[in-house]
């Protein structure tokens, strides 16, 4: 084996100034210095080194990762594939290599070894033998098996036996010599079913090798065909045992022979027992065969003979319903009985499969039960393995359920595994705090800390979620610059998955964009014209985040020159929004109340406007103008509630008052005041007022600021009722949507003025002159008056 250092260009990423790998946690003042030194990297020019170990020429880094499910949206079964090729892959051709792991130039640590190796020439092939091992036990971790994983709990309890179907190895192989003897004896033979039957058990045990040949051996497919013309003559268990043979034969799941067995099991399934039943859509499972008519029997006589059903027969049949992705919606109520019947009976595997059997078959599950779950699992989770409690946290998320007790316990059991877990089960731990909006830093800095050197096994799912995760945590991590560089690389080297999975590219843009990372080349990617056509085509609803990457883009990137949406498309994006807005946010009470104040303490509805600034946050502003002086300015004419209260209030054109307005002398007080009683008697009106009321028709008013025009020394101010969603769980730490919000306002210039929910909503209990003081504090606060100044 040989090493090889090859270079390579870094993608260009706007905001990223420095890669290394030897970050210090809590190290703010280096973090510092490097930002402010922008001469520390050129964006574009830096250049890095990838060691890449050469492998065998027929060697393949194996691992399935559908033993950690996919996103609930995207459950539905494919077709024949290679168990060991990943479900993220299989429009990858076979040959397809994996990522080579590459490292910074300015990590020491990763280059050592090579350094090392130049003085010592004759070392050199046992570091070498020392980084394969390395490399083959790292695989070895990744390697998972959609099939076998699922089914760990089945080892918990000998009943498992009766219903499933074994793939191990035989203990007793067949000699080759005997299977050549048995399929010669197939020409010659009557085909009576006890002998057909015979000859697949004995087949099944011939070595690996040998069975894998029999695909292509014309004696075999004979066989085959003789079962399928006696298929009607088996008994019952000496047809189960013919498709138990098929397992270990690896017999396609359209050949014909198992086309038979599903029609004539789909015949006889009514006579059948309920263990018998279980068995046999087993080994449907170990086949890859989707069986829906099957199935739908199999649920409609557990549901007739439910009483009867045994701890294991429950496990095995929702493993069997997840594996199968269908929720039969006449079971749910049987099955969250039956889990809170037999809860403490229940192995923490069984629980694992439980949940995992709900999550992939799209069950809801009540609240009550869920917790239930929550509290054992919470009080034995260091009893529990890995996998088992990665599927529990799927369920979790799923619900959308608070449970501090095991997000604690999670908290201090995790961090210690996640090493030696694979990259789909620390993606799956990452969503869930992120999803349940609960920050741990101690969980997300050792994910980011084993991340770099598995990132070459993510899918382009596993980046995208990864980024989205600590964007939307608005985290940071201590190797920030490896840890991002590292998942971008990886989504370059995902490219052409994205014209399949679009919502995975924009995902992570968004993630990274929330942390203020815009990688421009997959930006420029993401809004051409032939990508922005595959999202409104997805299945998902993407346009909102469409929208939302390409105005972050525009506000924080100005000198970034690739593509954008078009005029059109983002009108369309802006329509969309406001219509849920108006009625989904505007109408809140906590706003509403706000906004009715506000009106009353400036004057009027002319002196504020509830609307979105940005759009494409998705939520409202409150959004207040004043003066250089600090008197607040009437802006919003086009409001039509003002517009309708301006208009009743009215203004008696006299020859003095338009000789006054010609003459363009200043009054002292405005000839009409709207909501006197409750103005702060500081604040009184500008003189241009009178200018904003009610005009005969055809007549403009003068006073009217033309829109995105500052007037000098104007404040704009951006009140932001924020509730408990914008925040981290139980915390005033905000999520990164609501970050990027606010860092974009102040780019506009806009002064951010917070209404936190733990300030503002339990004044709406108070009285209207405590709710008018607060508001008060916060529009003409002394820091905004002296900016004003």
């Amino acid at each position: 084996m040989a090493t090889v250092l090859m270079c390579r260009r870094l993608p260009r990423l706007s905001r990223v100034t420095a890669i290394s790998t030897t970050a210090k946690r809590g190290s703010s003042k280096s973090k510092k210095e490097k930002r402010a030194k922008p001469g520390a990297a050129k964006t574009g020019t830096q250049l890095g080194a990838t060691i890449q170990l050469l492998k065998p020429q027929d060697y393949r880094v194996l691992y399935n990762p559908a033993a950690y499910a996919r996103g609930r949206a995207g459950s539905q079964q494919h077709g024949d594939r290679d168990s060991n090729q990943a479900l993220g892959d299989t429009f990858t051709s076979p040959g397809t290599a994996q990522a080579p792991l590459t490292f910074p130039t300015a990590s020491s640590q990763a280059l050592s070894p090579v350094r090392s190796a130049l003085p010592k020439p004759k070392s050199t092939l046992l570091e070498q033998t020392v980084l394969y091992k390395e490399e083959a036990e790292k695989e070895k971790r990744e390697v998972h098996d959609s099939k076998e994983d699922p089914r760990m709990f089945q080892k918990g309890r000998p009943e498992y036996r009766a219903l499933t179907c074994d793939s191990a190895e035989p203990a007793q192989p067949l000699p080759a010599e005997e299977g050549d003897r048995i399929l010669q004896s197939v020409a010659g033979c009557e085909g009576s079913p006890g002998v057909l039957t015979d000859y697949f058990l004995k087949l099944s045990r011939l070595p690996a090798e040998r069975r894998a040949a029999l695909g292509s051996d014309a004696r075999f497919s004979a066989l085959c065909h003789r079962a399928v013309t006696a298929i009607r003559l088996f008994s019952t268990p000496d047809l189960i045992h013919i498709l138990k043979s098929c397992v270990p034969l690896a017999v396609p799941a359209s050949h014909p022979l198992l086309n038979a067995c599903e029609a004539e099991f789909c015949r006889r399934a009514w006579d059948m027992g309920l263990e018998q039943l279980l068995l046999v859509a087993d080994c449907w499972r170990c086949l890859d065969r989707s069986v829906p008519s099957y199935l739908g029997i199999l649920f409609s006589y557990a549901n007739l003979h439910w009483k009867d059903l045994t701890l294991p027969q429950f496990v095995q049949l929702l493993y069997i319903i997840g594996e199968g992705r269908r929720s039969p919606a006449d079971l749910a109520q049987k099955v969250e009985s039956t889990i809170l019947k037999h809860l403490d009976a229940f192995t923490l595997e069984e629980l694992g499969a439980i949940c995992l059997g709900l999550f992939k078959s799209l069950s809801g599950i009540s609240e009550h039960v869920m917790r239930r779950i929550a509290d054992r699992v919470s009080l034995q989770m260091e009893d529990m393995s890995t996998y088992a409690l990665v599927n529990v946290l799927k369920m979790l998320r799923y619900t959308r359920m608070d449970h501090l007790p095991l997000m604690r316990e999670l908290g201090r059991v995790i961090p210690a595994r996640i090493p030696a877990t694979n990259i789909q089960g620390i993606m799956h731990i990452a969503l869930t705090y992120s999803s349940l909006h609960f920050f741990d830093e101690d969980v997300l800095a050792a994910v980011a800390t084993s991340l770099p050197s598995k990132v070459s096994y993510c899918r382009s799912k596993d980046a995208a979620k990864f980024l989205w995760s600590f964007g939307c945590l608005d985290y940071e991590p201590p190797n920030e610059e490896e840890f991002y560089s590292s998942l971008i690389k990886q989504l370059h080297a995902k490219l052409h998955e994205f014209s399949k999975f679009p919502e995975h590219l924009l995902t992570a843009l968004l993630g990274l964009a929330f942390v203020k990372r815009f990688p421009e080349e997959l930006i420029d990617f993401a809004l051409r014209e032939e990508f922005v056509q595959k999202t409104r085509g997805s299945k998902y609803e993407l346009n909102k985040d469409l929208f939302t990457l390409g105005k972050s883009v525009e506000i924080e990137c100005p000198t970034y020159q690739g593509s954008h949406l078009t005029p059109q498309l983002c009108q369309e994006f802006t329509e969309m929004v406001s219509s849920f807005a108006e009625r989904e946010i505007y109408v809140r009470p906590e706003i509403v109340e706000a906004t009715s104040l506000l009106e009353s303490m400036l004057g009027g509805p002319e002196y504020v406007k509830n609307h979105m600034i940005l759009p494409h946050t998705r939520s409202s502003d409150l959004e207040v103008r004043l003066s250089a002086d600090g008197r607040p300015i009437p802006f919003n004419f086009k409001d039509p509630v003002a517009a309708k209260k301006l208009r009743d209030m009215g203004v008696n054109l006299t020859d003095d008052l338009m000789s006054q307005l010609l003459q363009r002398r200043a009054h002292n007080q405005s000839p009409t005041e709207v909501g006197n009683e409750a103005r702060i008697p500081s604040q009184e009106r500008a003189d241009t007022t009178c200018m904003g009321g009610a005009l005969p028709a055809g007549a403009t008013s003068q006073a009217e600021p033309k829109a995105g025009l500052w007037q000098p020394g104007e404040v704009r101010l951006a009140l932001q009722v924020s509730n408990r969603n914008h925040f981290c769980y139980g915390s005033r730490r905000l999520l990164g949507l609501h970050c990027l919000k606010r860092r974009q306002l102040r780019l506009l210039g806009y002064a951010v003025v917070e209404l936190p929910f733990w300030e503002w909503f339990p004044l709406l209990k108070r009285t209207r002159s405590e709710k008018l003081s607060y508001l008060h504090y916060k529009v003409f606060c002394p820091a905004l008056l002296t900016r004003a100044a």
